[in-house]
């Protein structure tokens, strides 16, 4: 949805203890004492370690020039077993179930204590009630969406497919994703973006590469669609589910590869309602916009515009008996989490087991807190930050984000490569750049949203529908630039180029990311690399594509570009050489902005936490100087271990590249790295300076 989204691989929505003043000390430039309990200005403990850091996680045999990743983390992988219910673990993914944990004992309290009708309170009580009454599920049996299945298998023609396949509330979408947000180039309006779909399995390549665990997913998922299918009543179950897994196969022909689709000068692609039409004649698109409510409108963009022309023929040239076959599959599968045991178990085995990996289910009541998260979200995380966010940290924290900004700026005004023509905007962009914390100013409002007690499945329809409707009556006004992209309870951050802002919600400002009783280089290297990331991304590959007020359009002299260029295919070709599993090369090109953000915003982090300390010396403490305790940080936030199902789901269509070379492919390019550990050609890390990719 945004230009760029962060952190997560960690993966993110995204959206306590009480924290006063949480980064003031930061922004206003702290002195360091070489005492230990002045250095951390408190009398409370650290949440981790004597500073922060988990000494005993590390992996001393190892040299940090040869795997730096283990060095730092290397005792905790050994001892780490991955929860059952989860594809991967580390301190993101606890941080995660710490959050999710807090929401569930705020839902509970609700649940227990019914609130009045129609408020928030009572709406988050009633879905919950419903979503997590697996007794009354099961009784229910596929009654509660008969008639959605009735109204596919009365299907008969392609109009009555495309009706079915823009209902917001069925949640199958068929080979089109129809969604609204900024225009690249006029970001102050909305348009109606139309996009590739259409796939039950993570990527296309799942169904076009050469790959024994691809083959096995693929496996899967037609078994997996038989079931539904026998479920549903279809008297052919086996034949309708070849008929859907070849339909898929040929929609991955189409689509664009996921390097291409984040390519944002490729995907802005306008269309009059007219010309949508002349490019893909096939598909009925009127059908469509009059089932969303949106008529007459008549701004659209095409995302991937040759693969929508050859899905839309692939549309029309399908027989509508294999679109009933497909849309009962999706239809199920998108209600699998309030249907029957049945149901339930069937998508449990295909997503979870199959595909990330995992050996046991979520617990019912983690499952409804994160179906809660997407249907009142802003409800839940307002409730969330009154128990676990005081407001005083949101000052705290813009005031650490000034001190990033202003060793951005150094570093903008220190790049030699740069035209004073380029220089200027790029200063200003930086200037303009807008600064999200905690939680909305401005909450959002559901009191249309219709939520029944004892009605999961209604519940979920509605929702969907209510989501969907509120994007639409926003078409033809302004863009609502205080809106959020994650709530509050969601551990992550993101940038977002239409609107040059960055954001981070309440939920990532904990340990290990930043801890108020912590050793401050800690916290630059933690929280501080996070936010000189999201930064980042404002001039990575992507967002660099974007001036000061967030408007695609060329803002650098040709030579500019050109060296930018050439310092970032460096980067790419990189990380295209690592191999997170024998014969599993990452895509370097698919991970760059994320790397670009890595490897600049560790950079500059380091740059603001040396303007911090004002020239005064920083202690060594436990025999580690003030920069090892740095890059320590930063390889503490991005321990993880991972299951191989959901790596190689990973590597094949997600832009972060995996924990290990999070943490070994950016340090290596760091000088400051080599000095603070003493790294020397040998070590297996070692990268002679003229090959270290510094991008800014």
């Amino acid at each position: 949805m945004f230009g760029r989204l962060s952190i997560e691989n960690p993966h993110f929505p995204i959206p306590g203890t009480t924290r006063r003043g949480l980064f003031a000390s930061f922004g206003a430039g702290l002195c360091i004492s070489a005492s230990p309990t002045a250095l951390l200005g408190a009398t409370r403990k650290p949440t981790i370690g004597p500073w922060g850091f988990d000494l005993a996680g590390m992996d001393r045999s190892v040299r940090p020039g040869d795997d730096f990743f283990r060095y730092g983390g290397g005792a905790w992988l050994d001892a780490t077993t991955i929860p059952p219910d989860r594809a991967a673990w580390g301190p993101f993914q606890a941080l995660r179930a710490k959050a999710e944990a807090d929401v569930t004992a705020i839902v509970e309290d609700l649940a227990r204590r019914p609130p009045e009708p129609a408020t928030p309170e009572r709406k988050i009580a009633d879905f919950y009630s419903a979503y997590v009454d697996t007794a009354a599920i099961d009784a229910a049996g596929l009654r509660p969406i008969e008639a959605e299945l009735a109204a596919i298998r009365g299907a008969t023609t392609h109009d009555d497919a495309a009706r079915l396949m823009a209902r917001a509330d069925l949640g199958a979408d068929g080979p089109f994703a129809i969604d609204i947000w900024a225009d690249d180039r006029n970001p102050d309006r909305y348009v109606v973006n139309i996009s590739q779909a259409g796939l039950g399995l993570p990527d296309r390549d799942y169904y076009l590469r050469d790959d024994a665990s691809f083959g096995r997913a693929l496996a899967a998922y037609r078994a997996y669609a038989e079931s539904l299918l026998s479920l549903a009543g279809d008297t052919e179950p086996a034949r309708s589910a070849s008929a859907v897994l070849a339909l898929e196969t040929e929609i991955a022909r189409l689509h664009w590869p996921a390097a291409k689709r984040g390519d944002r000068d490729l995907t802005y692609n306008p269309k009059t309602r007219a010309e949508l039409a002349a490019l893909a004649p096939d598909f009925p698109w009127d059908q469509m916009f009059a089932v969303r409510e949106i008529p007459t409108w008549d701004a659209f963009g095409a995302k991937q515009p040759d693969a929508i022309q050859g899905l839309a023929a692939l549309f029309r040239a399908t027989p509508v008996e294999t679109w009933r076959a497909y849309l009962t599959v999706h239809c199920l599968d998108g209600m699998a989490d309030v249907l029957p045991r049945a149901v339930d178990d069937l998508a449990f085995g295909f997503h979870g087991r199959s595909l990330s990996g995992q050996t046991k289910p979520r617990e019912r009541s983690k499952r409804a807190v994160g179906a809660l998260n997407t249907a009142l979200g802003e409800a839940v995380g307002r409730l969330y930050v009154r128990r676990h966010f005081p407001p005083a940290a949101k000052a705290g924290t813009i005031a650490l984000v000034e001190n990033l900004r202003a060793a951005y700026r150094a570093r903008i005004d220190a790049a030699a490569w740069l035209s004073p023509e380029t220089r200027r905007t790029a200063r200003l962009k930086l200037e303009k750049l807008r600064v999200k914390v905690g939680y909305p100013d401005r909450w959002r409002d559901y009191s249309t949203l219709e939520i029944r007690p004892g009605d999961p499945v209604g519940n979920l329809r509605r929702s969907r529908l209510w989501e969907w409707r509120r994007k639409a009556a926003q078409l033809g006004g302004p863009t609502d630039r205080d809106a959020w992209g994650m709530t509050p309870q969601t551990v992550n951050a993101y940038y977002n180029a239409f609107f040059n802002e960055i954001a981070f919600p309440a939920a990532i400002l904990q340990a290990p990311y930043f801890d108020p009783d912590a050793d401050p280089a800690v916290n630059y290297g933690g929280i501080g690399g996070v936010i000189g990331h999201e930064i980042g991304h404002g001039f990575d590959d992507q967002g660099a594509k974007s001036d000061e007020n967030g408007v695609l359009r060329p803002w650098w002299t040709d030579t500019d570009l050109a060296n930018f260029r050439a310092q970032t295919a460096r980067l790419a070709r990189q990380y295209g050489r690592y191999e997170p599993a024998p014969g599993l090369r990452l895509d370097g090109d698919l991970t760059l902005g994320e790397n670009i953000g890595d490897t600049t915003g560790l950079a500059v982090a380091l740059d603001a936490y040396r303007l911090s300390l004002r020239g005064k010396p920083a202690p060594v403490l436990d025999g580690f100087t003030a920069e090892q305790r740095f890059f320590l940080s930063w390889s503490q936030t991005y321990r993880e271990k991972i299951r191989e199902a959901q790596l190689r789901k990973a590597v094949a269509a997600d832009p972060h590249s995996p924990a290990e070379f999070r943490v070994n492919g950016v340090v290596r390019n760091l000088d400051a790295w080599y000095a603070a550990f003493n790294v020397a050609p040998g070590d297996k890390l070692y990268l002679a300076p003229e090959d270290r990719v510094r991008v800014w």
